[in-house]
């Protein structure tokens, strides 16, 4: 799906979430099954595969002091492996606090499809685990292909002198012919109910598939889940594991799942927190987040004085909903105002979806985020939008490892040291849903989910359909919606959140009844996931089942 289902704890770099529908690949040598994934009795053992196979990650000490760093090769296309063309991904890892009982390496995915493993890594993740994991498991993560630090890696955006090109000619181009066609796009709604809005957003959608097929092209069939499960077997084998031990969060259950379909009994253990159901089609799928995102906002309302405290923007559930409303209503007519230093000063202000996006993330860790918003709610009510546009920008930090300020960054420069690569995880985000989920290459379909998306779902379903659109003009996977087929795999623990907005606890529910000896641990709860997030219960079963493989009872809730 088109909106961020990915893990957003403190620890970790969360970026802005593309408001909008779901849809959370390779070929191999082997048959393929009526799924329409491909199994390979032992990818390790094909010719053209073992120098993949046979790496050994060359650890070297990273940016940041207290972990380590590698790359791992693999191959574009796994139907063709020696043809030369590579991605190359950066791998890291926190060894294990107690060497003398280390088990072995436990691999995560925060989550996304977009998030770069490796940095979150750097940037702390591992501290989102609880002591006994970190104490007999290396923390291992690594950027997916296409993502992040991954050469190449996914982009969409025009290349800066196209967009200074764009900008010269925009400025030479008559004043009277902008009219008020252009005005009428900058403001999107968000339910398009008129010919000229569907028109428009269609058009949008169509640029920005046009943009990632320019930038990208080579690649945009090779990013997807089954691909980077693959990826996920390299791994396991370039660490020296005999079978994988795994913990995703979000997207990553994604991509757990298809490596138990793919890899069922190279699997020692896996926890899939937040998980997302493989057999809905997009359209299920936009209509599940959605729901749970208007769930999320009305929990908000709800027990926001039980959290924020007088900071809420209402006195009562109804007065913070109407004043939500108002903005989204307000700002359909006309973007809300922002100070000069904003990133939404360029755009006029925040347009309805942008204010949509802001609250929706606020969803993710209540804990953190409903005071704050309750702030920027009430000064967005009050003619100044800034706050609420800020809620979603990461917080200026300093690269890995070096010193803070101006004196860091002249080291920086007389260092000469790399940047960082630029964030993509936007671009990764529609390349992998769109890629995963098979979309309708016509435009009726998306018109005809509107108004079931409205009744389930509100504005949140709405704007959510909206923004599938760009991948009707996407390229098509091989794979299809479908129950997990992983037979022979061990007990998988799914967590659930009850109360999660971006990957409903439904889905959770539904995943661990398709896994053989599939098993549930609920946690009641607000917020995205729940391992890592301070809930004692949690972390002593998924940690007991880590490092002891103690299953959970039928049942079990925290």
């Amino acid at each position: 799906m088109n909106r961020a289902v990915r893990r957003r704890p403190a620890l970790a770099t969360t970026a802005l979430a593309l408001l909008g529908a779901l849809s959370l690949t390779a070929c191999t040598g082997g048959p393929v099954s009526a799924t329409g994934k491909a199994r390979a009795a032992d990818p390790a053992s094909r010719p053209d595969l073992k120098p993949f196979y046979g790496q050994r990650l060359e650890w070297t000490g990273c940016a940041t002091d207290g972990y380590e760093c590698a790359s791992l090769t693999v191959p574009l296309d796994y139907a063709r492996p020696g043809n030369g063309r590579t991605f190359v991904l950066p791998v890291a890892r926190a060894a294990a606090t107690g060497p003398a009982r280390r088990i072995g390496s436990l691999v995560h995915n925060p989550g996304g499809p977009g998030a770069g493993g490796a940095s979150s890594l750097e940037e702390g993740m591992d501290e989102s685990f609880g002591a006994a994991v970190r104490t007999r498991f290396d923390i291992v993560s690594f950027d997916p292909r296409g993502v992040g630090g991954s050469v190449p890696a996914l982009t969409c955006e025009p290349a800066e002198a196209e967009e200074e090109a764009e900008a010269e000619a925009g400025a030479e181009e008559d004043p009277a012919e902008d009219t008020s066609e252009e005005a009428s796009d900058a403001v999107a709604p968000l339910y398009p109910r008129t010919e000229a809005d569907r028109s428009a957003a269609a058009s949008g959608a169509r640029t920005a598939a046009e943009d990632c097929e320019e930038h990208s092209g080579p690649i945009l069939r090779h990013v997807g889940t089954e691909d980077a499960a693959r990826d996920l077997d390299v791994l396991r084998a370039a660490l020296g594991e005999r079978r994988l031990t795994y913990l995703g969060w979000s997207y990553g259950t994604s991509l757990g799942t298809s490596y138990a379909e793919q890899f069922p009994r190279r699997v020692r253990a896996m926890v899939l927190d937040g998980a997302i159901d493989p057999s809905l089609d997009w359209r299920q799928r936009v209509i599940s987040q959605s729901a749970g995102f208007r769930r999320s906002v009305d929990d908000y309302a709800e027990q926001c004085a039980e959290i924020a405290g007088d900071g809420c923007p209402g006195a009562s559930p109804q007065e913070i909903r109407a004043l939500i409303e108002r903005l989204y209503q307000r700002a359909e007519r006309e973007p809300l105002p922002v100070a000069e230093d904003s990133t939404y000063a360029e755009y006029g202000g925040m347009d309805a979806t942008a204010v949509l996006d802001a609250v929706s993330l606020a969803m993710y860790t209540p804990e953190d985020q409903w005071e704050p918003l309750s702030e920027a709610l009430r000064e967005a009510d009050q003619e100044d939008a800034t706050k609420l546009g800020a809620l979603d920008d990461e917080e200026e930090t300093e690269a890995p490892g070096t010193a803070e300020g101006e004196e860091a960054q002249e080291e920086q420069e007389e260092d000469e040291t790399p940047e960082p690569p630029a964030d993509n995880s936007g671009a990764a985000l529609t390349a992998v849903n769109c890629l995963d989920v098979p979309h309708p290459r016509s435009l009726r379909p998306y018109w005809d989910a509107l108004a079931p998306a409205d009744q389930a779902a509100g504005v949140y379903g709405t704007a959510g359909v909206t923004a599938e659109l760009t991948c009707r003009d996407w390229p098509s996977g091989s794979r299809r919606p479908h129950r997990v087929d992983a037979d022979g795999v061990p007990p998988v623990l799914v967590v659930g959140t009850t109360g999660d907005p971006a990957t409903p606890y439904e889905e959770s529910v539904s995943l661990a009844e398709q896994f053989p000896q599939g098993m549930l641990l609920t946690y009641e709860g607000l917020g995205h996931t729940a391992y890592g997030r301070g809930d004692a219960c949690v972390t002593a079963k998924v940690d007991a089942y880590l490092v002891k493989g103690e299953r959970v009872r039928p049942g079990a809730t925290c």
